[in-house]
């Protein structure tokens, strides 16, 4: 019996066959999921489709009609910028296929490995492009992929630097039970433990953004610098009653500060080492 990756991926090229077939295509890879060999029976297909100038919509509505007739879910973004995705269904399997220029798509590329944007979603369709499979135009893609994969330091830095920031919840937990502050704590716990693995993205040269962001686990795998047992911590956080979890940040923090000073000491970490150890103390009336 084919396995789940297999079907997917034998899938979309037979669902790409109708956009190759247009000139303006020059090159197709497929990612997410299927490029990483992880799905299962809830897993859609995405796909990068790179042009010298995009598809008409008439030409878009023809390769879905040549796609068993597949049903449109949605258009996102906006062609005049150069970039713009479709989903749509082929035998109940959610397609997610994203058109972009090769002018557009590499200014994107350049947003990253040249301005450092740390904050873009676009991080994800770096970590995309080293993991995809080409499908067409693989001489363009591997020239891609080598750029990606070459992240400079200062990229890295720029991680460590953005990321580097947490709210001292550890030493507020006196007072925060005896309010309802439900949401704001677990906006923290999240927030803080989104920041950790941004600062040690840094540190390992990964790429990482906090959309959609999934597979903790075997992310945190091809870190080599970081906090024993990490992924368990992390996931202690929100499992572990208060006084805990908020222990368990601060011992989080303490370590990743120690990485930031070990592998790269340029980088200031006064601001955040501040208040590591603090506890608020109640006023007492005179």
């Amino acid at each position: 019996m084919i396995d789940k990756t297999q079907y997917l991926l034998e899938l979309v090229k037979r669902n790409v066959k109708a956009y190759i077939a247009n000139p303006k295509t020059k090159a197709v890879m497929v990612t997410g999921s299927v490029a990483e060999g992880l799905c299962d029976e809830y897993s859609d297909c995405d796909v990068m489709l790179y042009y010298d100038e995009l598809p008409s919509e008439e030409e878009l509505h023809l390769a879905r009609q040549q796609n068993q007739g597949s049903e449109l879910i949605e258009i996102l973004g906006d062609r005049k910028e150069g970039a713009f995705g479709e989903t749509f269904l082929v035998n109940g399997v959610e397609c997610q296929f994203a058109h972009a220029t090769i002018a557009q798509w590499e200014k994107e590329i350049s947003s990253i490995l040249e301005q450092f944007d740390v904050q873009s979603p676009l991080m994800k369709a770096m970590s995309g492009t080293l993991v995809g499979i080409p499908l067409y135009g693989e001489t363009l893609i591997q020239q891609w992929k080598a750029k990606v994969a070459n992240y400079p330091d200062g990229l890295a830095q720029t991680m460590v630097e953005h990321y580097l920031k947490f709210i001292p919840i550890w030493g507020m937990q006196s007072k925060l039970a005896r309010r309802d502050t439900t949401l704001w704590y677990y906006q923290i716990l999240l927030e803080s433990a989104q920041n950790l693995l941004g600062v040690l993205s840094g540190l390992n040269h990964l790429y990482y953004s906090t959309f959609q962001f999934k597979r903790m686990s075997r992310f945190i795998e091809q870190m080599k610098i970081a906090p024993e047992n990490l992924a368990s911590r992390l996931e202690g956080l929100f499992r572990h009653q208060a006084p805990v979890a908020v222990n368990e940040l601060e011992a989080l923090v303490r370590e990743t500060i120690e990485f930031v000073e070990i592998h790269m000491p340029r980088v200031d970490t006064s601001s955040a080492k501040r208040r590591l150890g603090w506890r608020q103390q109640p006023w007492k009336r005179e």
